[in-house]
């Protein structure tokens, strides 16, 4: 592997304009091709598999009127002095509802007055209005208009708000991502000390993610990819990016340091660094990739096209970063401190890596036992996890749809922001002749039942499908949307006991049912996802490293920062602690989606720093060092790169705090803590320490499985015996024992 991709990287230094013309090509190809595609369709939403699905398929064949999958709004008004039933009042609500109706793409609104959604103190009343399209085919006039007609309605005498799906865009602006790359540069130029050297990796990922979003684009129509497809894949794209070209630069300014030309350190560079970066992209593609296993097709969807943006990073870095290394030529060279050192003829005092690392070998016990306590205790909250999918009442107070849950809350109950749709269907409808009968007695059957239940406020009157064979009918639970209570009564009412009692099929569907289904499967296929893709991950490892302890290692290691990270989740989302700090205005539930993304995510970045962490260590080890020395070597050349790379990234995903989404908060502030853990404190602290116990039992294989695993040379064993084997021929045998001694760490 390193000798092929070493040759790989001489001829991208040596056709340097002919490979980043190709790579620009590339780019303008996408563009054009972007262009010219037709709009990406709206995301798939539907949830293959579940109750709520189902019913919700079954309501588009029963009752298409209903429009069940189409966007909807519900706008309340709450008059600031009297009642909504004075003639002012109420002539006011009932020019706002006949505005409401005349909004593009609009089929129904209902009539509050006949409808009865008044509230017992007459206080307060609602509107619902409903969408020919989804959420995602809304138009953006739709929302505008309906946004307008609120703020036009409202008084200092009334108050409108308006909630649901159809209010409001998708959450636009690049702002986390700009603030993101302005730290990846200030970092990047502190690392290098060179602004071209830093600006170099921003560049190749900008490029790397530029193609991969306007292939998406251009893909969208005959792939079926939704319009949201190209946000994780921008996430990552950049992450890794600017991760896998900070390596191979980093490896390319060291071989310039030892004295190699610039087309031997590009070799070396992509030849050691580049294995390790091809290999790193191998575990991120696994785990998202593995993202199919989830069963949501939007989430596949979402995996697939960030893995591709992956192997486009990865190819970038053992292709194009050499080639502009080629075109930069001696500018992007070592360091001034290291020319100056060697000018001096001294050697320099420890870097800060290599003291932590030489702290660690000599109490390698201590500090393990140090760094899993910490983890550990800041994991606990993780057993008190609850998930949910957010809805209006996690939206900040400023926000309209916030204020609608509110008043709906205040003046009807909390139950009526989430109610749930019951779906009867006599005879499974298969019985063509008296199936009105049936369907219409099974639902009062049905109604009769749920009605006496504490923890439903209202059921409403069952309405019948046109072929009479199947009903549907409201019921309000009594607690909110998102609570235990209400996922209690959505299992409740899917008792067979009640589909026996009513001699009829029974399905709960609605927003509030949906959500619970979703993060039942979600939470289902968590054990098999992090199986499959720490095991896949676990078989590669075994063939870079070359041993069995050092893949369990990471993998161990790997599950104790998924743990800490979820645990630092639910202490300040869900429990409230720094709330106020933080700017958590509704502690609660987890978004379902937070324990499998997260473990997603961190698996491939944490698999990035322990393939370039560790490579290095092996390098070492390979080259003739001691574990120990190893050790120490390892972090010698790896551990500030490594650290540039954790802190770019951290500081990536916390700029999403500043985002007014709670969901969005939540990832950033949950990959940021996941990442801090796993960068610093695993792969920096528990590695060393664990490598520096298992000493030379580390890097074995057994013999058995040693024949079987190929022979991948990742740390370029080859590539030195080359590089020695030619400055031997040439006379350079001080030149041979300084390389060995630099590699020994001596």
């Amino acid at each position: 592997m390193a000798t092929l991709l070493s040759r790989l990287g001489r001829f991208s230094f040596r056709r340097r304009r002919l490979v980043a013309l190709l790579w620009l090509a590339l780019l303008v190809g996408a563009a054009v091709l972007a262009g010219r595609a037709p709009a990406a369709p709206p995301n798939d939403f539907s949830m293959p598999g579940t109750e709520a699905q189902q019913a919700y398929d079954l309501l588009e064949k029963s009752f298409p009127e209903l429009n069940a999958d189409g966007a909807a709004a519900r706008v309340v008004f709450r008059a600031e002095d009297g009642k909504v039933t004075d003639p002012g009042t109420r002539g006011a609500i009932e020019d706002t509802v006949r505005a409401l109706g005349d909004g593009p793409q609009v089929v129904r609104v209902t009539d509050p007055f006949a409808t009865r959604s008044v509230s017992e103190d007459g206080s307060t009343a609602y509107t619902q209005v409903s969408y020919a399209v989804s959420a995602a085919e809304l138009e953006e006039d739709s929302r505008t208009a309906l946004q307008e007609t609120v703020e036009r309605a409202a008084s200092p005498e009334l108050s409108v708000e308006a909630g649901g799906n159809a209010v409001g865009a998708m959450a636009g602006g690049h702002s986390s991502e700009a603030v993101g790359l302005a730290v990846a540069a200030v970092v990047l130029v502190v690392t290098f000390g060179s602004l071209l050297a830093a600006g170099l990796p921003l560049l190749t990922a900008l490029l790397g993610v530029g193609v991969g979003a306007l292939a998406i684009k251009a893909l969208a129509e005959p792939l079926g990819l939704g319009a949201t497809t190209t946000s994780l894949a921008v996430m990552i794209g950049l992450a890794v990016g600017i991760d896998y070209a900070l390596f191979v630069v980093s490896r390319y300014r060291a071989e310039l340091a030892r004295g190699r030309d610039g087309t031997e350190a590009a070799g070396h560079a992509v030849g050691t660094a580049g294995s390790a970066v091809v290999f790193a992209g191998l575990t991120v593609v696994i785990a998202l990739a593995g993202l199919s296993v989830v069963g949501i097709p939007m989430l596949t969807q979402m995996g697939l096209a960030a893995a591709g943006t992956v192997v486009l990073a990865v190819l970038i870095a053992v292709t194009l970063v050499p080639a502009l290394l080629g075109l930069c030529g001696r500018r992007v060279g070592p360091a001034r401190s290291r020319r100056r050192e060697r000018r001096a003829g001294r050697v320099a005092r420890p870097a800060m890596g290599v003291r932590w690392a030489r702290f660690v070998v000599r109490r390698p016990l201590a500090v393990l036992l140090g760094g899993a306590a910490l983890l550990g205790v800041v994991a606990l909250p993780a057993a008190s996890l609850e998930t949910g999918l957010p809805g209006d009442d996690s939206k900040p107070v400023s926000t309209t749809q916030r204020r609608a849950y509110d008043l709906i809350a205040d003046g009807f109950g909390p139950g009526y922001n989430g109610p749930l749709t019951v779906v009867v269907q006599a005879d499974d409808g298969r019985d063509g002749g008296d199936g009105d009968t049936g369907a219409a007695r099974a639902a009062q059957e049905v109604a009769g039942r749920i009605d006496g239940r504490d923890d439903v406020s209202a059921v409403g009157p069952p309405r019948l499908s046109a072929s009479g064979d199947t009903a549907v009918l409201n019921v309000v639970p009594a607690a909110s949307p998102g609570s235990t209570e209400t996922a209690g009564l959505v299992h409740a009412l899917r008792d067979p006991e009640l589909e026996r009692a009513s001699d009829a099929r029974v399905l709960v569907t609605g927003t509030t049912a949906m959500n619970a289904d979703v993060s039942q499967k979600l939470s289902d296929a968590l054990s098999p996802y992090l199986a499959l893709v720490v095991g896949l991950a676990f078989l590669l490892l075994i063939a870079v490293f070359r041993s069995l302890l050092v893949p369990l290692k990471a993998a161990l290691g790997f599950l104790l920062s998924v743990l800490a990270g979820l645990g630092a989740v639910v202490a300040v989302f869900q429990w409230g602690w720094l709330g106020s700090v933080l700017g958590v205005t509704e502690p609660g539930p987890i978004v379902s989606i937070m324990p499998v993304f997260m473990v997603g995510v961190v698996f491939g970045l944490a698999m990035d720093y322990e393939v370039f962490l560790v490579t290095r260590m092996r390098e070492a080890y390979v080259h003739g060092g001691s574990p120990r020395e190893s050790v120490v070597s390892g972090f010698a050349h790896s551990a500030r790169v490594v650290t540039a790379a954790a802190v770019v990234m951290v500081s990536v995903f916390a700029a999403f705090l500043g985002s007014e989404e709670q969901i969005l908060k939540t990832i950033g502030f949950g990959l940021a803590a996941a990442v801090l853990f796993d960068a610093f404190v695993v792969r920096m602290t528990l590695v060393p320490a664990v490598l520096a116990l298992l000493g030379r039992s580390a890097w074995r294989l057994p013999r058995w499985l040693d024949r079987l695993v190929p022979d991948l040379d990742i740390e370029g064993e080859r590539l030195e015996r080359g590089a020695h084997a030619g400055e031997a021929g040439a006379g350079g045998g001080e030149a041979v024992g300084a390389a060995a001694g630099h590699l020994s760490g001596t």
